[in-house]
């Protein structure tokens, strides 16, 4: 079948740098790898990097039926500023006219967000007869009204309606509903003021756990001696990978690292990333010989790492984005066999408790935290049990090859192939 993937935010495959493929990515290359020929739209726009790629439309062919087709648009300094609004109206616009020149797709999957591609997407398959699915990743706009504090929110709903408008439009013409959830299809399917059919569904963020090369796996681990991460059964290693941004509380985690180190509690924390408040942070640990801020490290650092820690922390703060949905850093964790612990509340802190493969913790609470991990260190017969059952659950739930061939099998259904 011809298949149109439409996404923006994700890591590309352009030029001499290496990426990490995320679920679009990986989406592409299992369908181009089952024979369907595949159209990859996305922003010429890098997210992270925020710059341009080409600074124009550009179709670049990553391999024999499958294309990147790049839509570009104003681009955007900060995320959540007037410009990234201008940016996804542009790239959306942009979208209508050039999907017309293209041959028509057998079925279209369209991320959401950005609400204007996903209004774009079902506005085209509205128009041509071609079925489309959404994708529903984050709850926009439902995620902003959690940053204001309750007095205000009816204010934000308010404020908000043109982008409610873009929500309902694109869940009520899309073909079927899919999402990352099942609380997210819900949410979706409220929108779209329907009951779900035999085609909606979740399908969890699925992730490739590929073992680096040897060369790459032992340098990395030298790395990781180099800074004293040693292989220790006497102390108990828990890790981070993340943005130092807003949506983490890791100023919580610092603490209770100072209160294990004050009770003599054996913990000691890696906390990786880059982002705007590394400085601080790495100032609120300075003189903890328990805590290690080492910045951006690498995908195999990552892999190294994951396999020489204990635990996998999620100090995600509690919004539905995060709650509601199997967040991409506890994936990670599971796929190297690491127990998780969270301070989220809701659909993920059932999973967590009903799976067995982590514990919980209340949120900005540092006596809490300090507790689980305490109980840990001397649980070790419990602790193994938690990373078996978060080895079991990733190759049961969330391995990439088990969760895009169900997607792609539901795309088939869709398109009625």
């Amino acid at each position: 079948m011809r298949v149109w993937l439409i996404t923006t935010g994700e890591p590309l495959p352009v030029g001499e740098r290496q990426v990490r493929l995320m679920r679009a990515g990986i989406l592409a290359h299992q369908l181009r790898d089952a024979g369907h020929q595949v159209t990859w739209w996305s922003s010429d726009f890098d997210h992270f990097q925020k710059r341009h790629y080409f600074g124009q439309d550009t179709r670049l062919p990553l391999a024999d039926g499958l294309d990147l087709y790049l839509v570009h648009g104003g681009g955007y300094r900060k995320n959540i500023s007037v410009e990234r609004i201008r940016d996804h109206r542009a790239v959306a616009a942009r979208f209508t006219v050039l999907a017309e020149q293209e041959v028509e797709p057998d079925v279209i999957l369209c991320s959401y967000p950005t609400l204007e591609l996903a209004v774009a997407s079902t506005a085209y398959g509205r128009l041509h007869g071609v079925p489309v699915a959404l994708d529903i990743r984050d709850l926009w706009p439902t995620l902003f009204l959690d940053y204001l504090p309750k007095r205000l929110r009816p204010l934000g709903n308010l404020a908000l309606w043109p982008m409610w408008r873009m929500a309902r439009r694109a869940c009520r013409d899309a073909s079927a509903i899919l999402a990352t959830s099942p609380k997210f299809v819900s949410w979706g399917l409220a929108l779209a003021r329907r009951a779900p059919h035999a085609l909606d569904g979740d399908f969890p963020l699925g992730y490739v756990s590929t073992e680096p090369d040897v060369a790459s796996v032992a340098k990395a681990e030298t790395y990781w001696e180099d800074l004293g991460v040693d292989r220790n059964p006497a102390v108990l290693t828990v890790c981070f990978f993340g943005t130092m941004a807003g949506q983490f509380d890791l100023e919580t985690v610092i603490d209770a690292a100072r209160l294990l180190a004050r009770k003599g509690v054996p913990v000691r924390f890696v906390l990786c990333g880059a982002g705007a408040r590394l400085e601080s942070l790495t100032a609120r640990a300075r003189g903890l010989d328990n805590v290690l801020l080492p910045g951006w490290v690498g995908a195999v650092e990552i892999w190294t790492l994951m396999r020489r820690a204990d635990i996998g922390i999620a100090p995600y703060l509690n919004n539905a984005g995060f709650s509601d949905n199997y967040p991409n850093k506890t994936i990670e964790y599971l796929s190297a066999g690491l127990p998780v612990v969270s301070c989220l509340q809701g659909y993920f802190r059932e999973f967590l408790d009903t799976s067995g493969c982590g514990m919980s913790y209340a949120m900005q609470d540092v006596d809490s935290l300090v507790a689980v991990l305490t109980r840990l260190v001397v649980t070790q017969e419990q602790r193994a049990e938690m990373a078996a059952a978060a080895a079991h659950m990733f190759s049961t739930h969330f391995d990439a090859n088990l969760v895009y061939g169900r997607m792609i099998a539901r795309l088939g259904e869709i398109a009625g192939l």
